[in-house]
This record gives structure tokens, sequence and C-alpha cells, in this order.
């Protein structure tokens, strides 16, 4: 299942609040002014079964099953009961046909069924029974025509059940299908990326490497009568090493995005780079507010993911976020380090599937390496917000 931000979820919960408020105005109404018999009752009785009706449609999304088996008794016994309107009792079976739906969108195959059978059970069992038995039906109707009213009523109530389940299947096959899609297509970038290293890697490593321990015989077959050869197979293993050092450099830089230029030689940059990184960016007007607590003393390896995984985080948010301000943390702790990356974002989200990033798909990548964790999505007030947890052990230099 899909997550969504909390703002959503607080949006739907209105929009179903006000649905059962609605709801349950219309199933009282049909009660107490039906075009048939009206329920001649109390009225706080019938505004008490439509109560029960149609308020657990408030949550219907958190508690699908539990709702559609409340809504469905209240409405079997309402029927039963004869606190309904003649010739509109579908309108009190409206509340199950809308739990029916949200049922089957979330549910599995079995409870799936099961709903779909209590949600036709229930009127089947009741509407003849009030029709036939408590002689509820037009005043001057013939004895004759009494089936033809509840089978009426009956089918006005089984087809929208059976409809909306068969509508919440289809959605909800359909969202597990996007769902298996997206995973493959995370699954395939990740693939095609490894496999890109590993075929750099074989001809970086089959190419120099070889040529570097071909030119090491020689010149230990002739370093005493030809120094002159041996010092030329010398430079030549010098100058191959330092280029497959470079590749090798540029090769597992994999968070580095398409339009930023490559990384020059020199030592892996780190944790103690930062501030240069968020200096540059606060030249574009971003306001960027780095802290730094106990990060100085990172494993090479470790202190380079970090660089990069923040690097990675600002420029999503120069390109993405249409932020003000940015907050950088990174903290240093006993066997690990916490980086957290928020912002401010203002800029509307484009409709439909957000694409999988590469970057995204890296800086998971490099985090897993090491075992951690990393949290990335929107945040409740607006923004975005990137957390990664790095474990490493005491001690390590690599």
């Amino acid at each position: 299942m899909r997550a969504r931000a909390p703002g959503s979820e607080v949006r739907r919960t209105v929009v179903d609040a006000a649905v059962a408020g609605v709801l349950l105005f219309l199933v009282a109404y049909a009660t107490l002014e039906p075009p048939g018999p009206a329920f001649t009752g109390p009225v706080w009785v019938a505004w008490l079964a439509s109560a029960a009706v149609a308020l657990p449609l408030a949550v219907r999304r958190r508690w699908s099953l539990p709702v559609l088996g409340c809504v469905t008794v209240a409405a079997a016994a309402a029927t039963a009961f004869g606190v309904v309107g003649a010739g509109v009792i579908w309108v009190s079976y409206v509340p199950v046909v809308l739990a029916v739906y949200t049922a089957a969108t979330v549910a599995g195959h079995v409870a799936a069924a099961l709903a779909l059978s209590g949600g036709l059970a229930a009127p089947a069992a009741t509407i003849p029974w009030l029709y036939d038995r408590a002689g509820i039906g037009p005043a001057d109707a013939p004895a004759s025509e009494a089936p033809l009213w509840w089978t009426v009523e009956l089918g006005m109530v089984v087809v929208p059940v059976t409809v909306a389940w068969a509508t919440g299947r289809l959605v909800r096959w359909r969202r597990a299908i996007q769902a298996d899609v997206a995973r493959g297509l995370a699954r395939d970038a990740v693939a095609a990326e490894r496999l890109r290293i590993a075929r750099e890697l074989h001809d970086i490593v089959g190419h120099s490497m070889s040529l570097i321990a071909v030119k090491a015989t020689v010149a230990n077959h002739v370093a005493a009568e030809r120094p002159e050869e041996t010092r030329a197979a010398l430079v030549t293993i010098e100058r191959t090493s330092r280029s497959a050092l470079t590749e090798i450099r540029r090769l597992l830089d994999v968070l580095r995005s398409d339009g930023e230029p490559a990384a020059e030689l020199g030592p892996s940059p780190g944790t103690a780079d930062l501030s240069e990184l968020t200096d540059r960016l606060r030249s574009t007007g971003l306001r960027v507010d780095l802290r730094l607590d106990r990060a100085g003393e990172l494993p090479q390896a470790v202190d380079l993911t970090v660089f990069r995984i923040v690097q990675e985080s600002l420029t999503n948010v120069v390109k993405h976020a249409n932020a003000g301000r940015c907050q950088v943390t990174v903290q240093g702790r006993d066997g690990g380090v916490h980086i957290e990356v928020v912002d401010d974002g203002r800029a509307p989200r484009p409709s439909g599937r957000r694409p999988v990033g590469q970057g995204l798909i890296g800086m998971r990548e490099r985090v897993t390496m090491y075992g951690g964790t990393l949290t990335t999505g929107p945040r409740p007030g607006g923004g975005f917000r990137v957390v990664a947890d790095i474990p490493y052990a005491a001690g390590e230099t690599v």
C-alpha cells in the first residue's frame, strides 16, 4: 500500500466525515418521509438508526472491515424492525454500498468474498420479511403483487452492492499492478546501474591491471642489464595505475548528477568539505543552515558517503524544491552517523506518479552497503525530508 502524507489523511477523514453526515440526514429523511408507508415510531428512533447506519463511514478508510460489519448489521436491523421508508429502503443501504467498495479495495480474496456475501445477505434476508410478514407495501396493491414490490426494492440494493464490490476489486487490482511496476522500475534501475559499474570495472581491471602486470614483469627481468628500458616500464606502470585509480574513483562516484561536472583529482571529499558546499549553494539564494556534531572523525569511506548524500540532497533541493531554506544536520553517534536534510519547498507537486530518480537510488545503495537505513518523503507542513543512519564498526578506517 502506498504511504500517504499526514495532511492527505486528514483531508480524506474530513471528506469521509462530511459524507457520513450527509448520509445521516438522507437516511433519516427517507425513513420519515418516504413515498410509501412511513415509520410510525418515535422520531428519535429513526435518527438513532440513521446514525448507526451512516456515521461509521467517517472512519471507513482506517477500519474498513469493522465499519462494513457495523453498517451492514445496523441496516439489516433497521429493516427488520421497520425503521425504514417503504419504497426507498435502498437509501438505508447506501452506506453499505460505500463500505463494501472500501473493503473491496483493501481486503484480500477471502475477506472480500465475505464482505460481498454479507452485503448481499443482509438485504436479501430482511427486505422480503419486511414486505411479506409485516405487511409493508402500497395499501391499494393486490396481495399477488407483494413479491414484485420487495423484489424491486431488493434489486435496488443488490445491484449497487455488487457493482461497488466489483469496482473496488478492480481498483485494488490496478493499484497492485502500479505498485509492482514501480518496484520493478526501481529494481531495474539498480540492476542497470550495477551492470554498468561491473562492465566498467571489468574494462579497467582487464586492461590497466594487465598492462601493469606485464610491464612489471618486463622491468623485473631487465632491471640489471637494461636500466633505461626498466625506467620506461616503471613510467608506464605509474601512468597506467594513476589513470586506473582516476577512472575507478570517477566510476564509484555514483551519485553525481548528469549535469554536474566530473569530480576533480585530489583527496576524496568528506564532512570537512560540507561548509564549502553549502557556501556555494548560498550564492544561489538558498539559505542553508549546516550543523556538524561529532562528525570530524568518521572513517574515510563513511565520510565520503555522508558528503555524497548531503550533496545529492542539496542538489535535489535546488533543482526541484523551490525552497527558501534548508537545514542540514550531520551528527556522529556511537557506532554510526545520522544525516538529515530538510527543506521548506513550496513548489506544487505534479499529478501522477513521480519517476524514480537515479540520485535517490544511488543514495539508497550507498546506505544499504553499510547496513543503514534511508528514509525520504514529503513533510506534513510542506517541503521534503531525507534521513539516513549509517552504522560502522569502531576503529574502521576504510
